[in-house]
């Protein structure tokens, strides 16, 4: 079956960054980064918009939603990073830097916030406490792309423009480790259960064993890239980069299982959903796209209908547009920023989240 991918619009600039929350009573939750400086909050396995967060003045690098989706957080070009509530809208803390921020992660608890900026610094911030920086941690020679918490909250670890991914010890305020890359990595991604550590740079996809930073695996891509997710299951991984294509790898074998492309411009930003049903990407061409893991599951606004129902298989769906049928038995429809969905925590409508 051929993979139709849901496109959200809405943005008006390159996607740059994506975050899901986790699991929740209300589903699950998409947060993008756009150079628009618009943060977009949206329902994740539909990509229905939910809203906008508004107060940025520079592009957005950098975005995090929390296990609960209560929380959103955002790093700007205006040297800023925001906390929002994630269920009225509200700016709850805003984090002065001295350069771009380019990337945001809560800790687990939620307590904490890791940033990492232009000014080569990584920081952590108490958000019980007005916001303030407990910890800053000095020693890249380049702009910090990602930063995270790691190893039980113990542990932060980033990686920058400076060739380098190091783990900083939160007790002594130490660098403890450092892997050197031929190139700038551009992604950094912690798996679900916190073992492995995904690593993008140059043409590789590279992985690590969390607790001991020893590589296990290394596989050449044919485009640059920019950004991988390992699956919840650890069986496959998906990454994409400048050729405009999404892939599909087997993790194991390292084989390539499938490509496409969907975008119009490079992809920044790929990431598994919660529950590993489909995978996100966000792109130089403005856009966001959900694709299916399985192709052909009914999930989501995926509906798998039978071949001699094709002829009848037009149906109206929850934003009111028509899904597309298509000659695979599988129909979707395109999402767009105009759809209301539910907000978290207590599924209503959020009221202060600026709408377009």
């Amino acid at each position: 079956m051929k993979q139709i991918a849901l496109t959200c619009s809405g943005h008006t600039r390159p996607v740059v960054h994506l975050d899901f929350s986790g699991l929740t009573e209300c589903g699950y939750f998409l947060i993008s980064a756009c150079k628009d400086g618009k943060p977009m909050l949206r329902m994740g396995d539909t990509g229905d918009w939910v809203g906008t967060f508004e107060g940025h003045k520079g592009a957005v690098w950098g975005v995090a939603l929390n296990e609960s989706a209560t929380l959103a957080a955002s790093g700007a070009a205006d040297f800023t990073g925001k906390i929002w509530n994630a269920v009225t809208g509200e700016e709850v803390h805003s984090l002065q830097h001295n350069h771009i921020v380019k990337t945001v992660a809560f800790s687990h608890d939620s307590q904490y916030l890791v940033t990492g900026s232009n000014e080569k610094l990584v920081r952590v911030f108490d958000l019980n406490s007005e916001g303030k920086a407990l910890e800053s941690y000095a020693g890249h020679a380049g702009a910090v792309k990602r930063a995270l918490f790691c190893r039980n909250e113990k542990c932060v670890i980033s990686c920058a423009d400076d060739k380098s991914l190091r783990l900083w010890d939160r007790s002594s305020g130490q660098e403890v480790s450092r892997v050197e890359f031929s190139s700038h990595p551009n992604g950094l991604e912690l798996s679900k259960d916190g073992t492995i550590l995904t690593v993008t740079y140059g043409h590789c996809t590279a992985f690590y064993e969390m607790d001991t930073l020893k590589q296990l695996k290394e596989i050449t891509m044919p485009t640059l890239v920019s950004s991988a997710s390992l699956h919840p299951d650890k069986h496959i991984f998906v990454c994409g980069g400048e050729d405009f294509k999404m892939y599909k790898y087997d993790y194991i074998t390292g084989n390539e299982i499938e490509s496409f492309k969907g975008h119009f411009g490079p992809v920044h930003s790929v990431s598994f959903s919660p529950d590993g049903e489909l995978y996100a990407s966000g792109s130089e061409d403005g856009t966001l796209r959900l694709w299916q893991t399985t192709v052909g599951k009914t999930y989501g606004l995926w509906k798998c209908t039978e071949p001699t129902d094709l002829n009848n298989s037009t149906t109206a769906t929850s934003t009111g547009a028509a899904t597309t049928t298509v000659p695979t038995a599988v129909t979707a429809v395109t999402t767009t920023n105009t759809a209301t969905a539910t907000a978290a925590v207590n599924c209503a409508t959020p009221a202060e989240v600026t709408a377009n």
